[in-house]
């Protein structure tokens, strides 16, 4: 006899529940923050928060204002997966529960796996870094050290959230004693879970990203003076274009979106005291740039946009003419893991039903959790008389404030 309970709402419900449990990295970051989104086609625009400066030791405020100028950030619903299944009569006489196990769970963590990806594939767009390529942090004493980082730069203290490679992770576990989470029916997240050091705390996932180095090569220098920018310039996109020589001549890929560089005598602030930190600043490329010929020119695409003054400054000073530019990610071509080590208001998940066609014989049931929301949908061919159901989804996830993220490189 058929199982009554194959209906799209029963399977939708028991794919998102099943999901969800997968999770780790997504599980933990982002918020789809509905009240601040602006929506255009398939872009949705989220608020950049604001910061101020405001005035010391005078408590007349006739004379003094700040400009409410508002960036913002475009994530645009671009991500999809879908899959399908027929059900035939021998799985509609097992009980739910075990073709939930056989059928669903394996789909919903292949479907977790692919969000996962999407969302550490954003690690590029982080400029802070820190660690040494080729080494990797198994102390507490290195997270320790990577939190002093953020302390320094002005990332909030609490809520620090660090995601691991499986071989940074074990040799993390193997530093501090390991969360034990009671009862057999663990998520993923509760399993990812290594311990909280270094005021983080730490999870283990096999979707940390890993950065190959560009070329690399030459000596590299800025190439012209003043080249700041301000606010209203880069509010939007946060980044800026820097012109710079040195490298090896005509050699495409001489540096990768993901690597990231300091230049001589540019420090970074607090965002609060706008104090140097004594810190060289970092900054990473978010496209690919190759070489010209001659001089090795390079016009580099980077994050943060250099701005010296104001409420939202970034660094202690523009670049002078020929300062001197040093890669930190690492030998040319060479692949290096990387630890995210984040406040979770840095990055953004937003998921949005598909908009799927009705018609004779198609019933659809979409269902919305935490974090995603997905459509199951039923027909039943009228060849073959396969009763088959397909699995939809609908994501975007962006960065929302590369301040509150760092790259710790093994």
């Amino acid at each position: 006899m058929a199982n009554g309970f194959y209906t799209p709402t029963a399977v939708a419900k028991e794919f998102v529940h099943l999901l969800e449990q997968e999770l780790v990295f997504a599980g933990m970051v982002g918020s789809d923050m509905s009240g601040e989104f602006k929506k255009n086609g398939d872009t949705v625009y989220v608020r950049r928060q604001m910061q101020y400066l405001g005035q010391d030791n005078n408590l007349d405020l006739s004379s003094y204002t700040e400009d409410v100028t508002e960036g913002t950030v475009a994530v645009t619903m671009d991500k999809t997966w879908s899959n399908k299944v027929s059900i035939g009569a021998t799985d509609r006489t097992m009980s739910f529960d075990r073709w939930s196990e056989m059928v669903v769970r394996p789909m919903a963590r292949r479907a977790a796996e692919k969000i996962e990806t999407s969302i550490t594939a954003l690690y590029s767009k982080f400029y802070h870094f820190d660690g040494t390529p080729g080494t990797p942090p198994a102390t507490v004493l290195a997270l320790a050290n990577a939190g002093a980082y953020m302390t320094d730069v002005g990332m909030p203290v609490g809520g620090r959230l660090a995601f691991h490679s499986p071989i940074v992770g074990a040799g993390i576990s193997a530093a501090i004693a390991g969360s034990n989470v009671q009862g057999r029916n663990k998520s993923a997240l509760e399993k990812a879970m290594i311990g909280t050091a270094g005021g983080f705390d730490n999870y283990e996932t096999a979707f940390a990203p890993t950065h190959t180095v560009g070329v690399a090569t030459g000596t590299p220098l800025v190439n012209g003076a003043s080249q700041g920018t301000d606010y209203a310039t880069a509010k939007n996109t946060w980044s800026q274009t820097l012109a710079t020589d040195g490298w090896t001549n005509s050699t495409a890929g001489i540096l990768k979106a993901g690597d990231t560089f300091t230049i001589a005598g540019v420090y970074s602030i607090h965002p609060g005291t706008k104090v140097s930190t004594a810190r060289l600043q970092t900054f990473t490329v978010l496209e690919d740039a190759a070489s010209g010929a001659s001089t090795g020119p390079a016009s580099l695409t980077v994050s943060p946009p250099i701005i010296s003054s104001g409420a939202w400054q970034t660094v202690s000073a523009v670049p002078a003419n020929d300062a001197v530019i040093t890669v930190k990610t690492g030998t040319g071509g060479t692949a290096y893991r990387q630890s995210l080590l984040l406040d979770p208001a840095a990055v953004t998940m937003v998921s949005r039903p598909l908009d799927i066609p009705g018609n004779a014989g198609l019933k659809t049931s979409t269902q919305s959790g935490n974090k995603v929301t997905v459509s199951v949908s039923e027909w039943t061919d009228g060849n073959t008389l396969a009763h088959n159901m397909r699995f939809d989804m609908l994501w975007g996830n962006e960065v929302l404030d590369p301040r509150r993220g760092l790259r710790l490189t093994s």
